[in-house]
C-alpha cells in the first residue's frame, strides 16, 4: 500500500480525472498549466459546463459506470478523486478488470477506506484529512521557526559587549560546529562572542577539524564570564558539566538538559540528531550568506554526530546537509575524517588487541599506562570493525586516573547508559548511546597511596574490577572471572 501526500509524474503525458470536485479542479489546473494532457469525467453536468468554460476537457459521465473504464484506457494516469467512496472503489475495480498497466490514484475519505481502495488495486492512496494535517504541521513549524529566529535575533541585539558562547566539555564536532554557526549569526548582527570550552580538543579527528578550519576557541581557564553581557549553552547537554555559575541567556541543544535554565531563549529538540542541524535552520530562515568555514563546520557537526547518517538520523538531518552539502569544502572534509595516526595511537591500538577480552559480541581491553587518553577512543573505534564485534570499551591509566573509551553499533544496546550503571557510583560517565567515555579515580580500587612501585599491581587489580563492572553492566560473565583468574 502506498499512501502519499503529493505526487510528482513529470514523465507520464496524459491523465484522466474521474470525479472531479474543487480537489479534483485543483489538480486539473496544475497538470494543464505544466502541460499535461487531461481529460476530466464528472457526474454533475452544471460542473462539466463550468470546467469548459475554463478550456479544460470535460466529459459527463458516472464514474461507476464499466464503460468509463473503456473510455480511459489510453490514459497513462488515472486519478479518482470524487468525495463517493463506493464510486471510486467501483471505478479502481471496473479499470483493473481492463487488464491494462495504467497508474491509478484514488481518493479515500478516511484512514480506514484507505485498506478498501488499495485491495480494489488503486497504487496510491491519498487521504485528503492527512494531506490538510501535513500541511497545517509544515506552515506551523515554518511560522515557528521564524518566530524563534526573531526571538534569537533580539537576544544577540541585546548584548552591549561580547557574548561568550559555552560548549561542553572536550567538545566534539557537533558542539564546535553548531557554535561557530551562532558566532556567525551573531557576527551579523555586529556582536563579537567567543567560544569557550573546559578540558582538552583531544581526540585526533576533533584536533584535524579546529585546525583546518581555523576556528578559534578559548579555553576556560583563561577568561572571567562575569565580563560577557550575553551567555549561550550551545550542546552542553550529556557531558556531566557542571552549569555555570553565571547567569545564562542563550540554551540551545538536541538534548534535555537535567536543570530548568530561566533564560530569555532556550531551543531544546530531542527529537533531531544534531545540535549543527538545529543551527543549520536559522541560518537558512536568517538568509545569512553562508561562509564556507561555517557550511564545512556544520555538514561535519551533522556527519558526526548520526555516524555518517547511519545513527538516528532524521529528516531534517538530512535536509540540512544537502543544503549546506555544496558550500562545504570536502577537501578539508577529507582532510579531516582521515587524520593521520600518532605513534603513541598506533601501540595503544596493538596494546588493545594484545588484552583483548571478547564475550559474545562485545570486546574489553586494558591498554597500560599512556600518555594520550584520547588514543582510548580511536582504539575502541578500530576495535568495533573486528569480525563479529559489535561494542567494544578499552580503559588504560592516566595521571592517576582509569580513562575509558566505548563505542557500540548494537542499536539494542545504550553505551552510554552502560557506563552510566557501572561506573555511576566511583566516577564520572557522559555519552549517548553509541558512543561514551569515563573517568575514575585510580585509588577508589585500592584505598592505599599510588607510587611508581605501586602502579604495576594496581593495573593488575583495576583491570578485574573494571571488566567485572563492564561484564556485568553489559548482562554477560566474564570468562577470566569466572575461572578465578
Amino acid at each position: 500500500m502506498s499512501t502519499v501526500t503529493g505526487i510528482t509524474m513529470a514523465s507520464m503525458s496524459s491523465y484522466a480525472i474521474l470525479g472531479c470536485g474543487s480537489v479534483g479542479h485543483a489538480v486539473a489546473e496544475e497538470l494543464v498549466a505544466a502541460g499535461k494532457d487531461v481529460l476530466i469525467l464528472d457526474a454533475d453536468s452544471g460542473r462539466v459546463e463550468a470546467l469548459r468554460d475554463q478550456d479544460l476537457t470535460a466529459r459527463e459521465a458516472d464514474i461507476r459506470d464499466a464503460d468509463v473504464a473503456a473510455d480511459v484506457t489510453d490514459r497513462d494516469v488515472i486519478l479518482i478523486l470524487s468525495s463517493d467512496l463506493d464510486a471510486n472503489a467501483t471505478a479502481i475495480e471496473n479499470i483493473r478488470a481492463q487488464n491494462t498497466d495504467q497508474f491509478i490514484i484514488a481518493r479515500a475519505s478516511d484512514p480506514v477506506s484507505v485498506d478498501r481502495l488499495t485491495d480494489a488495486g488503486a497504487d496510491v492512496v491519498i487521504n485528503p484529512a492527512s494531506v490538510i494535517a501535513d500541511s497545517a504541521l509544515r506552515a506551523l513549524e515554518t511560522g515557528e521557526l521564524e518566530y524563534k529566529a526573531k526571538q534569537l535575533s533580539d537576544v544577540i541585539d541585546r548584548t552591549d559587549g561580547r557574548m561568550a558562547i559555552r560548549i561542553h566539555r572536550s567538545p566534539n564536532p557537533d558542539s564546535i560546529a553548531s557554535a561557530t554557526a551562532l558566532r556567525a549569526i551573531a557576527a551579523s548582527r555586529d556582536i563579537e562572542s567567543d567560544i569557550i570550552y573546559d578540558g582538552e580538543i583531544g581526540h585526533q579527528e576533533n584536533r584535524a577539524f579546529v585546525n583546518l578550519l581555523g576556528i578559534e576557541l578559548v579555553s576556560a581557564e583563561t577568561v572571567d564570564l562575569e565580563t560577557y553581557d550575553t551567555v549561550a549553552l550551545i550542546d552542553h547537554a550529556k557531558n556531566n558539566d557542571s552549569e555555570p555559575e553565571s547567569s545564562v541567556d542563550i540554551v540551545i541543544d538536541h538534548f534535555e538538559h537535567d536543570h530548568e535554565h530561566d533564560v530569555a531563549f532556550a531551543d531544546i529538540r530531542p527529537n533531531l540528531s544534531s545540535t549543527s542541524t538545529i543551527l543549520t535552520k536559522y541560518i537558512q530562515e536568517l538568509d545569512l550568506t553562508l561562509d564556507q568555514e561555517v557550511a564545512t563546520a556544520l555538514l561535519y557537526g551533522i556527519r558526526a554526530e548520526t555516524l555518517d547518517f547511519k545513527r538516528d538520523t532524521t529528516p531534517a538531518d538530512l535536509t540540512a546537509a544537502a543544503y549546506l552539502y555544496p558550500f562545504a569544502d570536502h577537501d578539508t572534509l577529507e582532510q579531516v575524517e582521515s587524520p593521520s595516526m600518532s605513534p603513541e595511537t598506533l601501540d595503544v591500538l596493538a596494546e588493545a588487541i594484545r588484552n583483548r577480552e571478547v564475550e559474545g559480541s562485545h570486546l574489553v581491553s586494558n591498554a597500560g599506562f599512556i600518555r594520550d587518553k584520547e588514543a582510548l577512543s580511536q582504539a575502541a573505534q578500530h576495535l568495533l570493525n573486528l569480525e563479529g564485534i559489535t561494542t567494544t570499551a578499552v580503559f588504560a591509566i592516566s595521571d592517576d586516573v582509569i580513562y575509558l573509551a566505548a563505542r557500540s553499533k548494537d542499536i539494542r544496546l545504550d553505551i552510554g547508559n552502560v557506563l552510566e550503571d557501572a561506573f555511576a557510583e566511583i566516577g564520572e560517565s557522559a555519552g549517548h548511546s553509541t558512543e561514551a567515555s569515563a573517568e575514575i579515580p585510580l585509588g577508589i580500587f585500592t584505598g592505599i597511596e599510588i607510587s611508581e612501585d605501586t602502579r604495576e599491581t594496581l593495573l593488575g587489580l583495576t583491570e578485574e574490577a573494571v571488566k567485572t563492572k563492564l561484564f556485568d553492566a553489559l548482562g554477560v560473565e566474564s570468562s577470566e572471572s569466572s575461572n578465578g583468574s
